[in-house]
């Protein structure tokens, strides 16, 4: 349980990455999950923008929206993941029905129940540091102006102010759990546009 990382650990960890090149991570492990969820996260960054292209052939959308959504998935799957590990370290899930439907809480009596998942914190961090990469990038161009670059300085301030925020979030919330003060769940996506027996277009494509 010392070993689950800390925000500061991921922050650096999610930073670090974004100086190189995406590469596709073995999500095998707690910090392997969160490392594989900052990997779809930033493919789903390019993917988004490319997606928004008004010049580029239809096909090449059509492919950007698919790559949206296997990213996604695989980012909803690594949330779910990081939070079964979590939960298993922390001893607040029954290991029998942890890769369930409904994995079954094993919570100190008068503990509070936290609505946000500590995976689901994880992955708002990922994205925080992609916004605050991209708005530091755009302070320090020269081909803008003086105004765009400054308001984009303050928007940088209040991105790092928000990571921070929720990294204290984060912390408190593994802190808490520990002490048996809160706890939290895994909850499934259940996402029924990829799963061509839930969504109905893909069932009359079928038929």
């Amino acid at each position: 349980m010392n070993s689950l990382p800390s925000s500061a650990e991921v922050i650096a960890t999610h930073d670090a990455a974004l100086v190189t090149a995406p590469v596709p991570v073995d999500p095998r492990g707690l910090r392997g999950c969160i490392a594989a969820n900052h990997f779809h996260n930033r493919c789903l960054w390019a993917q988004e923008d490319l997606a928004r292209r008004t010049q580029a052939a239809d096909a090449e959308i059509v492919a950007n929206k698919r790559a949206i959504d296997r990213h996604n998935q695989a980012r909803n799957d690594a949330i779910e993941r990081i939070d079964e590990l979590l939960l298993s370290a922390l001893g607040l899930v029954d290991p029998a029905t942890l890769a369930s439907a409904l994995p079954r809480s094993m919570v100190p009596p008068g503990a509070r129940l936290n609505s946000e998942t500590a995976g689901s914190m994880l992955d708002r961090i990922s994205i925080l540091g992609l916004k605050i990469a991209a708005m530091r990038e755009l302070t320090q161009r020269d081909d803008l102006d003086d105004t765009h670059r400054q308001a984009c300085s303050e928007r940088l301030v209040r991105l790092i102010q928000q990571r921070a925020d929720l990294g204290h979030c984060y912390d408190e919330l593994l802190a808490d759990a520990r002490a048996g003060r809160a706890y939290f769940k895994v909850y499934r996506q259940f996402k029924m546009y990829n799963d061509p027996r839930l969504n109905p277009a893909l069932v009359a494509e079928s038929q």
